[in-house]
């Protein structure tokens, strides 16, 4: 199984995404994760500072990232792209048309949007959503 996080810059959200997701995969679920972003705005770049001080705060280990944008190769391999919000929805469906393959990360809990830290500066209460969302992303895929 394939799974893409998808947020606008591939900086703070859906790398968090990736980095939560992965930490709960068992050596036997079989399951690929990757983040990416819609835009090329942010390309080459590491993870926000301000969230990796998040993250560091939870002593969450991670390597150096760079943002990288989703291809049309990646999109075909993929069997869930979750995005953050619906602006990214909107992206997507400009990058590749509509799909099934697009889900509102919050979609299996309280289908809420994400919203981008880097304007709001709620990069703690972000992390706790995303950890949140990724746990019942998590059950729902391993369950299936």
């Amino acid at each position: 199984m394939n799974i893409i996080f998808i947020c606008h810059g591939n900086i703070c959200r859906s790398p968090i995404a990736e980095i939560l997701f992965k930490r709960l995969l068992k050596e036997d679920d079989n399951i690929n994760v990757i983040s990416r972003a819609t835009s090329t705005e942010e390309i080459g770049n590491d993870i926000y500072p301000p969230m990796k001080r998040v993250l560091y705060s939870h002593n969450i280990r991670f390597d150096r990232h760079y943002a990288t944008r989703i291809t049309l190769s990646e999109f075909n391999d993929a069997d869930y792209i979750f995005y953050m919000d619906r602006n990214n929805s909107h992206y997507l469906e400009r990058l590749f048309g509509p799909s099934n393959k697009f889900h509102l990360i919050s979609e299996f809990d309280d289908n809420k949007e994400v919203e981008d830290p880097w304007y709001t500066d709620r990069f703690e209460y972000v992390y706790s959503l995303i950890e949140r969302y990724v746990q019942t992303i998590y059950k729902k895929v391993t369950s299936e």
